[in-house]
């Protein structure tokens, strides 16, 4: 389990935001693409680290969780997709605008109003949803990094959320070195990736280069979804329609390194 990052000293700082780093100057990092409300999961990875890289200028993934992720809808998981203009794994996640958000978004709060509006903290939860939805973001990593800047303020989370292509400039790196090379360039100590992984990182090439490589594996997660049965790993949405700020930040903890 990862130490109390709130003892961190606070030092350098991206576009005026404050990272937190250690007395030697070195972090913990986490980078992944950008999802819309990802599950539970991806909070904890964020929340485990002192920087947290949004991966928006590699490559688009088709049937991914970039633009899409699912709800609870009559007691069942239904997925929601947000709708892309020429969405092709062929072009960066950066580059792909959204179809008509407005129109999308007026159907789907309705429809989160209809299944959430008896949950305990829907008014707090469709706040943020509603803000997020509501925004003029023209392309989908603008909306998916805004949904994790909003999320990640209302549950006072701390971490520094840097997007790739605003800081490094190392698109001729390629998999793992390009990984390896934004680890170097925040002095980054301990690199934190999901679980999902551990078979395309080699940790002798991160020890090479005095840094610590873990993989974060979450532990099961249960909540009170009304009187139905427990569906898991939802959208982050349906956690923050049913649980308290520190309910959720007791979760934010149930992983583990490996």
């Amino acid at each position: 389990m990862v130490e109390n990052l709130q003892n961190r000293e606070v030092a350098s700082s991206h576009s005026g935001q404050s990272s937190r780093r250690t007395a030697d100057g070195s972090v913990r990092i986490g980078i992944m693409q950008p999802y819309v409300f990802p599950y539970i999961g991806y909070f904890q990875l964020i929340n485990a680290v002192d920087t947290f890289v949004v991966y928006d200028d590699v490559s688009f993934i088709n049937k991914g969780w970039i633009n899409r992720n699912n709800v609870l809808l009559g007691g069942k998981a239904s997925m929601f997709t947000i709708p892309l203009i020429g969405a092709s794994q062929n072009r960066l996640i950066r580059e792909i605008e959204i179809d008509n958000l407005a129109i999308w978004s007026k159907k789907f709060l309705k429809t989160i109003e209809q299944s959430y509006k008896k949950a305990p903290f829907y008014q707090e939860g469709f706040a943020i949803v509603e803000s997020v939805f509501n925004s003029t973001s023209a392309n989908i990593a603008e909306l998916t990094t805004i949904s994790l800047k909003e999320t990640c303020k209302y549950l006072k989370i701390n971490t520094e959320i840097v997007e790739s292509s605003t800081v490094y400039n190392n698109q001729g790196l390629k998999a793992q070195n390009r990984i390896l090379d934004i680890c170097l360039h925040e002095k980054a100590a301990h690199y934190i990736n999901p679980i999902g992984g551990m078979a395309i990182y080699d940790k002798q090439l991160f020890a090479d280069n005095k840094i610590l490589l873990n993989f974060i594996k979450s532990k099961p997660i249960q909540y009170k979804q009304l009187n139905q049965e427990f569906v898991p790993w939802l959208s982050i949405i349906d956690i923050l329609m049913f649980c308290s700020v520190d309910e959720i930040q007791e979760h934010l903890n149930k992983f583990e390194l490996v």
